[in-house]
């Protein structure tokens, strides 16, 4: 994975600027704060891609769900229509075994 940010957590807490004749050197602190404010500008564009990707996942998750409902109700009604087949079948067995029976006596 590249390395997107330009500073770590070692580096923001260890820091130490040099003071002058007024209070720390501000092109020294000036230099450290656009360091940290470009790195939350990566930070949140990695997490708005983030984001996308999540939601796309999610579309895709849902979809593919609806998919597996479509299928296992079209699985259910073929099955449906075998078994009943072969109950039909099985019944006009029974009913001309039944008619033989009753019409030869």
């Amino acid at each position: 994975m590249e390395k997107r940010f330009k500073l770590t957590i070692e580096d923001v807490l260890e820091k130490q600027f040099n003071i002058d004749f007024k209070g720390y050197a501000s092109g020294e602190v000036d230099e450290f704060l656009d360091l940290v404010i470009a790195d939350y500008q990566q930070y949140n564009k990695m997490i708005e891609e983030l984001g996308d990707h999540l939601q796309e996942y999610e579309r895709q998750i849902n979809a593919l769900k609806a998919k597996i409902v479509e299928l296992e109700g079209k699985q259910g009604a073929v099955n449906v229509e075998q078994n009943s087949g072969m109950s039909n079948v099985d019944i006009l067995k029974r009913l001309t075994r039944l008619e033989n029976e009753v019409f030869r006596r």
